[in-house]
């Protein structure tokens, strides 16, 4: 219980981003003409805030549900990735705990249980998926309650409250204390550079193009780190 409490402790500083951000998704998704149940069933099944916008901006758009749900899934594919990397600290849990923390994979989550599960290797199993379960809890049921309060409200929030501030800011607080070696660095920089220059491929494609470059590079680096190390 304690490894819970520790990981919605450590959860905290996320509210100042979840919030408006999550209230931000409510108000998009309503002006894109989504009733409060179809909001909360992206917010409640789909759990997944960017590839919720996507798929509200796509709607927006026009376009057909096989686009809307393919750019969704492109989106979101950086979840494989991050389950690959939770597999030698969670791949032995229980296939229920398992089948949660598949659900409740989010960006936030990830980032602190992966940093949590690395500073403390010695943790049990049942402390490692109670730490990550905290960090869900504080993290989604938050996200959901105010994706409701945005499309309920969200007509008499001031234009003039700028509420997307909350998505750079989250993935900038996630990654910065992530970034602890060359190869970090190196992964880090070519990916933005990368989803820069391809920033206007159609359907979030430039993500996809953005992310292995980063992490080639990143291996790259890593690669001649080792050899430089052998050398010397």
């Amino acid at each position: 219980m304690q490894a819970f409490w520790h990981g919605m402790v450590q959860s905290l500083p996320f509210m100042i981003v979840i919030l408006p951000f999550a209230m931000l998704f409510g108000v998009v998704a309503t002006e894109a003409g989504l009733d409060i149940a179809q909001v909360m069933g992206f917010s409640v099944l789909v759990l997944a805030g960017a590839s919720q916008f996507t798929a509200v901006q796509l709607i927006s758009d026009h376009a057909s549900a096989v686009i809307v749900l393919l750019s969704s899934l492109a989106v979101n594919l950086r979840m494989a990735m991050y389950s690959a990397s939770l597999v030698p600290w969670l791949g032995k849990a229980k296939p229920g705990q398992r089948a949660w923390v598949a659900y409740a994979l989010i960006d936030q989550s990830y980032a602190l249980s992966i940093q949590h599960y690395e500073r403390h290797p010695r943790l049990s199993m049942a402390q490692r998926v109670a730490y990550f379960s905290g960090t869900a809890v504080a993290l989604c049921v938050p996200w959901m309650i105010c994706s409701w309060l945005g499309a309920t409200i969200g007509k008499a929030i001031p234009d003039d409250i700028a509420l997307d501030f909350a998505m750079p800011i989250t993935f900038i607080a996630m990654i910065a204390p992530m970034l602890r070696t060359p190869a970090h660095m190196a992964a880090c920089f070519v990916a933005i550079v990368a989803a820069l220059i391809f920033a206007g491929l159609p359907s979030g494609l430039g993500l996809l193009v953005a992310a292995p470059l980063g992490m080639a590079a990143g291996a790259m680096v890593e690669m001649w780190a080792e050899k430089q190390g052998q050398v010397t």
